[in-house]
């Protein structure tokens, strides 16, 4: 080459050169793009911002691991306080404690067993209840099995035996009139067995009171603030009124009060072994008067008072046909009467059919049939017991119908819807008369009844113990009832009534310009002769 022309020398050389650059440069410029590997990293400002915000996100677990260890320390200051502790206290003291601990172990073991000892004492209890209540339906169902049905109505029989179905008790259906047991479901309790009367016992309460002057006409407490009546007192079974009446009278005149109406002595019924019953003598607790404690009465008892109370006070002699004699064989014998007079006795009448109307019995029965009786809810013996004594119909009693159950769901409404079933399959031989009806009621007035009725509707609720029903309602009573017209405007707008009853409460003020009409309803029944007064024509007058 060295031969060569220069011009052309020159000319290769660039062409070789250009060919070099060309290969050489994109190279190099990948190389000026890639940092430099050892070189830092520049700050620029978005790298900075990154930073800024990854800061705390770093800070966070220092953080938490700080608060850890913060609790971690607080936990071991105290292991290390009761460590030091440990080391400063002496051996006496250390033995101390150890006693101490000792004792805390001790306390919660017999603790621990204390609580399993009062459950398995709940088991055992639950258990010996359960065998209990299925001794109780055991024995009355054995007792049923051997009664003698000799001389019974079958029919009257196998209805209560359905309505009593298996639950323990007793039922006694007598003829009020002539003392006839048309049928006694399980006689060995009702002959030979003695019962608490519970709440019934406010039947006897209630006569002496009227007889000892503690009670007025009016039905209300002499010289006692309270204002419930004796009618709502039976009828809601009231245990405060009649427990302010015994107290007043005393424990020996209650006992001479229960000999009168049949009780504490036998029934004088033609069957053998008859419990005579049990006096409360000697007992000073107020409870007699409402509860009966210490009190045991048979069924036939029962069935004798009611019936004593509602058939002018003659004591019935139960007789149990033994020679398949007719009823029209039948001749009433009678013990004596009650020695009370009879408007007395009577009184508690009116508390017996609003028992059955508006009171403890009114979800059992059907007062429309003219039932009147007691309820009767209590605890004996471990046991509850449910009772209904009763008659029907009121007006004229032709049968008698106690019902008394045992258990743990037995109440008095219980066996008052036994005795409702006993009166459905009696229907027949019930006569009604409305007449008569009206004088029993005396004094009570429709718009009461209608009163106690919804108040009673308002307020159903299942008591555990109609003992504890208390009664809102006052409502007067007495021999002649005088009553108040007034004019509209004194009445309440929603109340919609213009009979104003004045006993238990104040008289309406009538207006200047009307001038009130007492009308005054007497017991026999006969026509007043007094005319209404005539009605003042005011004047219209119109403006011209």
């Amino acid at each position: 080459m060295k031969f060569m022309h220069p011009e052309i020398r020159l000319s290769r050389l660039s062409v070789s050169l250009f060919l070099i650059a060309t290969l050489c440069l994109p190279a190099f410029a990948f190389q000026a793009k890639k940092p430099p590997a050892k070189k830092p990293a520049a700050k620029t400002p978005a790298k900075t911002a990154v930073a800024k915000n990854t800061k705390p996100a770093a800070k966070a677990p220092a953080k938490t691991t700080a608060a850890a260890k913060k609790a971690e320390d607080q936990k071991k200051k105290p292991a290390a306080k009761t460590a030091v502790a440990q080391k400063k206290q002496t051996p006496a003291q250390r033995r101390a404690e150890a006693a101490r601990k000792k004792k805390e172990e001790e306390r919660r073991q017999a603790a621990l067993a204390e609580q399993r000892r009062r459950e398995q004492a709940a088991r055992e209890a639950r258990a010996r209840k359960l065998a209990f209540e299925r001794g109780l339906k055991d024995e009355a169902a054995a007792n049923i099995l051997r009664d003698s049905t000799e001389g019974e109505d079958l029919r009257i029989r196998r209805v209560a035996v359905s309505a009593l179905g298996d639950r323990a008790g007793t039922v006694v259906v007598m003829d009020a009139v002539t003392g006839r047991i048309l049928t006694m479901v399980n006689q060995e309790w009702g002959i030979r067995h003695g019962f608490k009367p519970c709440s019934t016992i406010k039947l006897v309460t209630g006569v002496a009171g009227l007889n000892e002057n503690l009670i007025n006409p009016g039905g209300t407490i002499i010289g006692n603030s309270m204002q419930m009546t004796l009618d709502d007192a039976l009828a809601y079974s009231n245990n405060v009124y009649f427990q302010r009446v015994g107290v007043q009278m005393g424990t020996d005149t209650m006992i001479d009060y229960a000999r009168r109406l049949g009780l504490g002595q036998r029934t004088g019924i033609n069957a053998d072994r008859e419990y005579a019953g049990r006096l409360p003598y000697g007992n000073k607790n107020p409870r007699i008067y409402s509860h009966a404690d210490d009190f045991e009465v048979t069924p036939l008892q029962l069935a004798v008072m009611v019936t004593a109370i509602t058939n002018g006070g003659r004591k019935v002699v139960p007789q149990m046909n033994r020679e398949h004699t007719e009823n029209v064989g039948y001749k009433s014998i009678f013990r004596g009467e009650v020695s009370v007079p009879y408007g007395h006795v009577q009184g508690v009448i009116p508390g017996m059919m609003g028992a059955a109307e508006y009171g403890t019995a009114r979800r059992g029965v059907d007062p429309s049939k003219g039932i009147a009786g007691k309820t009767g809810s209590c605890i004996e013996k471990g046991s509850w017991v449910g009772l209904f004594a009763s008659v029907a119909p009121v007006e004229d009693p032709k049968y008698s119908v106690v019902v008394i159950t045992r258990g743990e769901g037995e109440r008095g409404r219980i066996a008052a819807g036994i005795a409702h079933q006993i009166y459905a399959a009696l229907g027949e031989g019930i006569r009604r008369d409305p007449m008569k009806t009206m004088a029993l009621r005396q004094i009570r007035t429709t718009n009461a009844s209608e009163m106690r009725m919804a108040r009673a509707v308002e307020t159903d609720e299942d008591e555990e113990d109609e003992d504890d029903v208390a009664a809102s309602t006052e409502a007067g009573s007495g021999d002649e009832r005088p009553i108040v017209i007034g004019p509209a405007n004194t009445v309440q707008p929603d109340a919609k009534k213009l009979v104003t009853r004045t006993v238990s409460s104040r008289p309406v003020q009538p207006a200047p310009n009307f001038k009130p009409v007492v009308i005054e309803y007497k017991k026999d029944n006969e026509s007043d002769a007094a005319t209404p007064p005539e009605q003042k024509v005011r004047p219209r007058v119109v403006d011209q």
